[in-house]
């Protein structure tokens, strides 16, 4: 009897540990057993004296496509607490790389979305393969960012426009507005981040481990914690909505499966967009 892949793998490293979430079929949504995986592996690494640093990358064609949407919708969740208690977990297990003492890298390529982007802000350092994709796009099916990362690092204006249209961006504009530290060949990924890796490597873990947290201090005298406390509740107002589009978001994934309401989500904005293109040629 073939026995199922784990869900994340660990490929040890003469500086740490690479951790791979290893759902490639599914981009490697982040279901909850991923998501306990990867919480007691970042813990797993932030106690082992030998590993220095720790890199967190994804199988198959992307880095990470969000949490699960199926898995939520399998669930049936209901309610604001339901909410509340779910997206407390998830918030705690993206705060845990945050405050790992270890230095984080995120690896990227392929697609960066929603709570794999999220993951991959909580990293120290983020290198990205060129042509891969950034974005949070839960708007779009009437949910909400869940760990509120983003305007600590990128500002915002940058941030309400990501998070308010769901509109994805490239790594070239990523890196620029402040979400990517590299962009690089997608061949020459894993040799960049190996590089950096051994870098970060070479510094005494107590000081890397005090200066992490120096950081992480400066984040909270700005609110950061106060503001992710407040996130987790508005979130769970805003997923028990129960709106028309939650309705149709929910009915779709159950009869049809996720693709096909992934497709009528991108195709409602589509949809619109043409009609405006529409109406401002007509005004030419």
């Amino acid at each position: 009897m073939r026995h199922p892949e784990p869900v994340l793998l660990r490929e040890t490293t003469p500086w740490g540990v690479r951790l791979i979430l290893n759902r490639p079929a599914k981009l490697n949504a982040l279901s909850g057993e991923l998501v306990d995986a990867l919480s007691g592996a970042i813990a797993e690494a932030g106690r082992n004296a030998d590993i220095r640093v720790v890199v967190i990358a994804g199988a198959g064609r992307a880095f990470c496509s969000g949490f699960d949407l199926a898995e939520e919708v399998e669930h049936a969740i209901e309610g604001p607490v339901a909410w509340r208690e779910l997206l407390a977990a998830d918030v705690a297990a993206t705060l845990g790389v945050l405050d790992c003492p270890k230095p984080v890298i995120a690896q990227l390529h392929g697609y960066a979305l929603a709570g794999g982007l999220e993951l991959a802000m909580a990293c120290d350092l983020v290198v990205a393969a060129e042509g891969t994709r950034l974005g949070e796009p839960e708007i779009r099916y009437g949910s909400a960012p869940v760990t509120l990362l983003m305007p600590y690092l990128i500002g915002q204006k940058r941030t309400r426009e990501l998070l308010l249209t769901g509109d994805l961006i490239d790594a070239s504009t990523a890196e620029q507005w402040g979400l990517v530290n590299r962009v690089v060949p997608v061949e020459r990924l894993a040799a960049e981040v190996n590089a950096l890796a051994d870098r970060l490597a070479r510094t005494p873990p107590e000081v890397m481990a005090l200066t992490k947290r120096m950081l992480n201090r400066a984040m909270d005298a700005a609110g950061f914690r106060v503001a992710v406390e407040a996130g987790i509740d508005l979130g769970a107002i805003i997923n028990a909505a129960d709106t028309p589009e939650q309705r149709e978001w929910d009915e779709i994934v159950r009869r049809d499966g996720l693709k096909a309401a992934l497709a009528w989500r991108d195709r409602r904005y589509d949809e619109e967009l043409g009609r405006h293109d529409a109406g401002d040629r007509a005004t030419d």
